[in-house]
């Protein structure tokens, strides 16, 4: 019987970057998904009408899109694009207002009234060190043995 070397449970973005660095290595491996189709959280499908996707799970991948080691891979070949509105959320009170998280803090901020210079520290701080953080992302401990 031909035994995979690893197996991976779940084939969201995190199982299957798992899969891959494994797989590149040369070891046999297989993906376990409970849903009819692969991508966990960041599935998509026509929900409503023919031809209109929908975002099965969540919308806002920051990580997954800054992602050092997505990068390495050739995703676009296989369709995938990163689509970026520029208003990244939006999340309504119950005064009938809302606060609305856009892609430019400058933009927010305008918005964001007495809470602009709390928002502009706490999210100016995570865009300027953003380039180091995804480096550090990178999980330079783990190593796969290549099969001998």
């Amino acid at each position: 019987m031909n035994q995979p070397d690893a197996v991976v449970v779940g084939s969201g973005p995190n199982g299957l970057a798992a899969a891959i660095v494994i797989a590149q290595t040369g070891r046999k491996v297989i993906v376990f998904e409970a849903e009819p189709t692969i991508g966990g959280g960041v599935r998509s499908a026509e929900l409503t009408l023919p031809g209109f996707v929908h975002d099965v799970c969540s919308a806002v991948h920051p990580l997954a899109a800054g992602s050092p080691f997505f990068r390495t891979l050739p995703l676009e070949s296989y369709g995938l694009e990163w689509v970026e509105p520029p208003a990244m959320l939006a999340h309504p009170f119950d005064a009938g207002t809302s606060a609305v998280i856009y892609r430019s803090i400058q933009r927010t901020t305008a918005e964001l009234e007495h809470d602009a210079a709390a928002y502009r520290r706490l999210v100016g701080s995570i865009v300027t060190a953003w380039p180091a953080m995804a480096q550090r992302f990178v999980v330079k401990s783990m190593k796969v043995v290549p099969p001998s």
